[in-house]
């Protein structure tokens, strides 16, 4: 079986270093690209077709809520989000869900989350283990 595959979207370089980390300690999972705002990841989905595409909200160019109104167009991918606007029952977290994201994911200390391996690493690969139909993570 194909391992599922990953595009990432996050306009900081660190946020797509820690969250490419943490895509890939697991080894049944494929990161197999990561663009810096909207606009990139729409033309890196055509070439690349990913499975998943894990998704911030806040970017220049254009938001991920606007990636997502495109997307839902042109791919089969799911989306997970992983942003500090999308907090349980904020406005962006019910558009995302309205837009069809199967996952949102809020960055624990806002939009340079330094700590997000350590707080929300596992429910990461969890996420993306659900939206691919893999068995959860071993605990950590």
């Amino acid at each position: 079986m194909a391992k599922p595959t990953i595009l990432l979207v996050d306009d900081s370089v660190l946020m797509r270093t820690i969250i490419g980390d943490i895509v890939r300690a697991d080894d049944e999972l494929s990161l197999v690209g990561a663009a810096e705002n909207g606009k990139v990841a729409l033309e890196m989905v055509k070439s690349l077709k990913p499975d998943i595409v894990l998704l911030d909200i806040e970017m220049p160019e254009m938001s991920g809520l606007e990636v997502m109104e495109h997307l839902s167009l042109m791919s089969r991918a799911k989306v997970i989000i992983i942003s500090s606007v999308a907090q349980v029952g904020s406005p962006e977290a019910n558009e995302a869900r309205a837009l069809g994201a199967v996952e949102i994911i809020a960055k624990p200390s806002g939009t340079m989350s330094l700590d997000l391996a350590h707080k929300k690493g596992h429910d990461i690969v969890a996420a993306i283990r659900r939206a691919a139909g893999l068995a959860p993570p071993a605990k950590p």
